[in-house]
């Protein structure tokens, strides 16, 4: 083996969990960027790929590289035939890396592609510049591992990078346990990409990658699913993760807008519980289900399409969610065993029992759904008087006839005023115009409101112009979870701070819709 022309800097016994990938559109903005990370967080990617030129960056690397001698930096410049932006030949990407690695970079990262094209001496050539880690990337599926990574030990590497794409949260769990087998042997870095592989950039590094990729910030992701460093710092505490860290996580088909892990993260952080909770992107229960007993996972936010499907799945409930046949809330035993429980009943009451006395109070309902069969069910046993109004008047009278209630037509509506009105329907979501009721059909104390987002509604505002005292959904979102806080943790739920994550987080994705309104309109 030739003598090495550089002797790079010595790479720490542990590397940090997150490394930070840098992009540019030029090598000025490209180290102006780094220079924003670095001091949070010191290990970093350069994704020279994404530079036009990207030797024009050797000599701003290597100034940055002198002035943060702390920094651990990687040098990749990944070929477009191989999922990046770089369309020179292999000698070219060679020589770049190894010209990276002579400039401060310690690490420099290959693919399998390019190493199978490589000669032995310019294999070597790499190999003596710098730690290497080779890499794998399928943009398709998560298929093969094993079978893949016997390809990749025929090159000896520093550190062997396997990823792949998430098609189903199981995915996850096919990596995890791949990464377990040949952590053990092996420097092993493995994530799955996509919304579904979540899971893996969290809890990989307890499964045995030694660390996990991060963008620089929301926007600036190198790879579908990518998380920001901060939020994978702040709010999923990923330094902290362990084999002892619980996992909970909110369970549907969406659920990439819910606010959940924002809200349920903080409340795991201020009452010191180890554990971490994720968007859990569920295409079947199924999926969802095998999850939970191989992760496992111990706590579960259910929400749609699945919290009436999932009661039969479950090892016993509450008499009061077998009632309202849907679940929101799930448990997982240290045997296994899954218990149910609907938590929307406390987002109802509690917030109604704040403001007035609710035994024998005259509440609307609107809607038939299951947020409104836990609201009639939840008052109902509070001793109120429950009325319920549905767009299809079947579905509504039968939930009546159920539940002990009154079932009102709509001509009835303006004749009738009631202590609250409940909007219990989806109306008004996602910046909807529409409204459940007319602003004539609003005759009550008080409205509240379950769409939480946006935080002001159609139906809010007809009803402050009726001179209504408005409960927003907010209240609803965050007493439900901090009830499912309590169940899972036995510790008393930090309200003011989970509202006020949720506030923040609405008011930061308003002003979000309206920047892009305005570059919409230019």
């Amino acid at each position: 083996m030739a003598s090495p022309t550089y002797t790079p800097r010595l790479l720490p016994a542990r590397l940090p969990r997150v490394c930070v990938a840098i992009t540019g559109s030029d090598p000025v903005e490209m180290i102006d960027r780094a220079e924003t990370v670095v001091r949070e967080n010191p290990f970093l990617e350069f994704r020279l790929d994404y530079l036009r030129k990207p030797a024009a960056a050797l000599a701003r690397i290597k100034r940055f590289t002198d002035y943060y001698p702390h920094a651990l930096v990687v040098a990749t410049c990944r070929r477009a035939a191989n999922g990046g932006k770089f369309r020179g030949t292999v000698q070219t990407q060679l020589d770049l890396l190894i010209k990276a690695a002579n400039n401060g970079c310690q690490l420099v990262d290959i693919e399998l592609q390019t190493a199978n094209q490589m000669k032995p001496q310019d294999f070597t050539r790499v190999r003596n510049s710098a730690a290497l880690i080779l890499s794998f990337h399928d943009f398709r599926g998560t298929k093969d591992l094993d079978k893949t990574f016997e390809k990749m030990r025929r090159h000896n590497a520093d550190f062997y990078k396997v990823v792949t794409t998430a098609k189903s949260l199981y995915d996850n769990v096919v990596m995890m346990k791949f990464l377990e087998r040949q952590s053990e042997r092996h420097s092993m870095i493995g994530v799955c990409m996509g919304e579904q592989g979540i899971i893996s950039r969290v809890l990989g590094v307890r499964a045995g990658s030694v660390f996990t990729f991060g963008a620089a910030s929301p926007g600036e992701e190198t790879a579908p699913g990518q998380i920001a460093h901060r939020t994978l710092r702040e709010t999923y505490r990923i330094d902290q993760v362990d084999s002892a860290t619980r996992v909970y996580g909110v369970a549907g088909d969406p659920v990439a807008h819910s606010l959940s892990p924002a809200m349920m993260n903080v409340a795991l952080r201020r009452e010191n519980v180890n554990g971490v909770y994720l968007a859990l992107h569920a295409k079947t229960l199924k999926d969802l289900l095998i999850c939970v007993r191989d992760i496992p996972i111990s706590g579960l936010s259910v929400t749609m399409p699945y919290k009436e499907e999932i009661m039969k799945h479950l090892d016993n409930t509450d008499p009061l969610t077998a009632k309202i046949g849907a679940c929101n809330t799930v448990v997982r035993s240290q045997e296994g065993k899954l218990y149910g429980f609907n938590t929307d009943i406390a987002g109802v009451v509690r917030p109604l029992e704040q403001r007035f006395h609710i035994q024998g109070s005259k509440v609307l309902v609107v809607g038939a759904g299951g947020a409104a069969r836990a609201a009639v069910w939840g008052l109902k046993e509070r001793g109120c008087e429950v009325h319920i109004i549905n767009r299809t008047a079947s579905t509504g009278k039968k939930l009546a006839k159920q539940a002990r209630a009154k079932y009102v037509g709509k001509k009835d509506l303006k004749k009738l005023v009631f202590d609250c009105i409940v909007n219990a329907t989806p109306v008004g979501m996602g910046g909807s115009k529409a409204s459940p009721l007319s602003e004539k059909e609003i005759n009550a104390k008080y409205v509240f409101e379950m769409v939480y987002n946006p935080s002001e509604t159609r139906f809010t505002q007809l009803a402050r112009k009726r001179g209504c005292q408005v409960i927003p959904g907010i209240e609803m979102f965050v007493q439900q979870g901090a009830r499912q806080f309590e169940i899972w943790s036995g510790k008393p739920a930090p309200v003011p701070d989970m509202q006020h994550t949720v506030l923040t987080a609405l008011e930061q994705r308003a002003q979000e819709a309206a920047a892009q309104g305005k570059k919409k309109r230019r």
